[in-house]
């Protein structure tokens, strides 16, 4: 029999508060106390290893008291207890055999999927254009039990070696599903090499590859790397197969998807990238401002619209469309000369190919910070100074930032830099926050479905 590993916290009660002092702690949980919404008392379990517990409760005088048995469902629990009455104390102890794992025991989710496949979306977001950047393959339509068995496994810790990140720590739905810091913490505390993109309107991008240098031909191919990656998650294939084979709920959530229980990388693969593809932003001010001309737009924004479109920015060559994302292309914006990551030349080990980065959806970019591949500007007035004034001279430099040609004998043109008054960089910065949809951030078919309340 496994030996019970348990965890003593003895609590000091009268109605009004109450003290706690832990005991022996289990080396896989730690405790505090906390208050629930309505005001009593609450045992905050962390326990990464997402082991079942049996609270038990003892006065001083007599037996131990068995209350319900829990299961931490994602590495946190929050345990209601009684603080009023005589002293007690509080001892968890491990359930050899736990009850089965239900999806209704650990999760949140409707009775009816939420809409993921065909989301209504407005007129300007259904056109041939927007329709042509699509990178979805046949193979992998979104359907909505594929999209909620993908939203599970994106902040389902158990992707990860320890069991302490998930996909979503790197990518954060309030922050437009990025990370605020300049490079992510993985699970063993080391940093990435790059800053994590946003992941708002993915689904969106002619050339299909992913990553910032393009090394993944297809989201099916990038959703599995990080939680290979040995600074990002750290866990084998095999590993991660088996351990979700182990929970209960997942059962019932594959079958829905792919109609039978078996766990595989594909399917895990394909599920993972119908969520992602799902994250669709399109109630910004300025999907609000098309059909009416942008009369909903301040006169800055208006200013600042024209200035990304054409007038002296011209930002719109390499944003395009009402999904701002590129054409059939991949840009170097002489960002440094020479490139301390060579983006895409790192993959080739073309010279041709160095300083050459993906360039992502502007929808939501007011919620990215920081921006470019290395997070080096904190805030979107940095990012419109660099192309104001700081684009630099690299062999490589994209077409769209370098002057016109000289006439024939003369040196190379040099980078295009925008020159822009501190009223028109004031006008584009704007005019960037009306891409801004909060809607994608606070929508809950996006957000993480896992029980942390215990009944």
């Amino acid at each position: 029999m496994k030996k019970p590993i348990p965890l003593f916290a003895v609590i000091l009660s009268t109605a009004a508060s109450a003290q706690v002092e832990v005991f022996l702690p289990a080396q896989e949980v730690s405790t505090r106390m906390g208050r629930s919404v309505g005001g009593g008392m609450t045992l905050e379990v962390e326990n990464p290893g997402n082991h079942t517990w049996q609270l038990r409760s003892w006065t001083g005088t007599g037996e131990w008291t068995n209350h319900s048995v829990y299961k931490v469902p994602n590495g946190r629990l929050s345990i209601p207890i009684d603080p009023v009455g005589p002293t007690r104390f509080y001892q968890l102890v491990s359930v050899d055999s736990p009850p089965a794992s239900t999806v209704a025991g650990a999760l949140e989710l409707p009775v009816t999927p939420f809409n993921y496949a065909n989301p209504t979306l407005p007129a300007h977001l259904t056109t041939p254009q927007i329709l042509g950047q699509i990178n979805t393959p046949g193979n992998n339509a979104i359907t909505n039990a594929g999209a909620t068995l993908g939203r599970v496994l994106f902040y389902d810790k158990r992707m990860s070696a320890n069991q302490t990140v998930s996909c979503s720590s790197c990518h954060q739905a309030e922050h437009g599903f990025s990370d605020p810091a300049r490079f992510s913490t993985g699970f063993d505390g080391g940093l990435t090499g790059r800053n994590s993109m946003g992941l708002t309107n993915a689904r969106y991008y002619l050339r299909q590859n992913f990553f910032w240098d393009e090394r993944a031909a297809t989201l099916e191919d990038q959703v599995l790397e990080p939680i290979q990656n040995h600074i990002e998650m750290g866990i084998t294939l095999d590993v991660m197969v088996s351990r979700i084979q182990a929970e209960g709920f997942y059962g019932q959530l594959f079958t829905a998807a792919f109609g039978s229980p078996q766990v595989t990388t594909t399917r895990v693969s394909r599920a993972l990238s119908q969520f992602v593809r799902s994250i669709i932003s399109s109630n910004s001010k300025y999907d609000q401002g098309v059909p009416v001309g942008f009369s909903n737009f301040t006169a800055s924004e208006s200013r600042g619209r024209n200035i990304f479109n054409g007038g002296a920015g011209g930002c719109a060559q390499c944003h395009g469309s009402d999904n701002f994302v590129p054409g059939n292309a991949i840009f170097n914006n002489g960002l440094e000369n020479p490139y301390t990551d060579k983006g895409l030349g790192e993959v080739t080990g073309a010279s041709a190919d160095e300083g050459f980065f993906k360039v992502p959806s502007l929808r939501n970019i007011a919620l990215t910070a920081p921006y470019m591949h290395d997070g080096r500007f904190a805030t979107l007035e940095q990012v419109v100074e660099f192309y104001n004034s700081g684009v630099v001279a690299h062999p490589n430099l994209s077409p769209q930032l370098r002057l016109p040609p000289p006439p024939p004998g003369n040196p190379p043109p040099g980078p295009r830099r925008l020159n822009l008054t501190n009223q028109q960089k004031a006008d584009l910065v704007a005019f960037l926050r009306t891409l801004t949809d909060l809607s994608v951030t606070t929508d809950e078919k996006f957000l993480d479905p896992f029980r942390y309340e215990a009944p």
